[in-house]
């Protein structure tokens, strides 16, 4: 992965999780596609904490993170190797992280992740439009079953025999 303009798209937006309520992307990931070790991006947001506010990065808990590794295949080494909570970068945090790390490849990796963010929210956008939609649709439909209920009763209502009127004489 030398060449930024390489990596998918497709594999930044697998490394964005949803975690509370949040899209982020976890520090080992990031360090992953920024070519360098956690450890070294650690130590850079460290140095610069006044840069990362809560709403820009957060580490899990042990529960946060204990659901995020059972939802995601991990092998016993990669579980080893972590001694320390993961830091949850938001889209803003990411940005952020291209100032501190301060290398080329940094910009570059962080245009390509704010794109992924970007191309989420529009799909997020479509389908909640989608959603909508059929929500409008549903509510249209069970208005019309309801007018068509009331017409079908009408119809067999007129297509019932009048019922018998009785005779008021009786000559027998």
């Amino acid at each position: 992965m030398n060449n930024v303009q390489s990596i998918p798209i497709e594999v930044i937006e697998n490394k964005i999780f949803l975690i509370r309520g949040q899209k982020v992307m976890l520090d080992r990931d990031l360090a992953q596609l920024y070519g360098t070790e956690t450890r070294t991006l650690k130590q850079a947001v460290k140095r610069n904490l006044k840069r990362f506010p809560p709403d820009f990065m957060f580490q899990l808990s042990k529960e946060e993170f204990t659901n995020w590794r059972s939802q995601i295949v991990m092998s016993k080494s990669d579980e080893k190797g972590l001694r320390h909570l993961p830091f949850a970068f938001t889209e803003q945090g990411v940005a952020m992280l291209s100032s501190v790390l301060n290398s080329e490849r940094a910009v570059e990796v962080n245009i390509l992740i704010i794109r992924a963010f970007v191309k989420l929210r529009e799909i997020l956008s479509t389908h909640k439009e989608l959603a909508q939609k059929l929500k409008d649709l549903e509510l249209k439909l069970e208005t019309h079953d309801e007018q068509i209920t009331l017409i079908i009763a009408a119809i067999n209502q007129l297509l019932k025999p009048p019922p018998e009127q009785k005779k008021k004489w009786d000559f027998r």
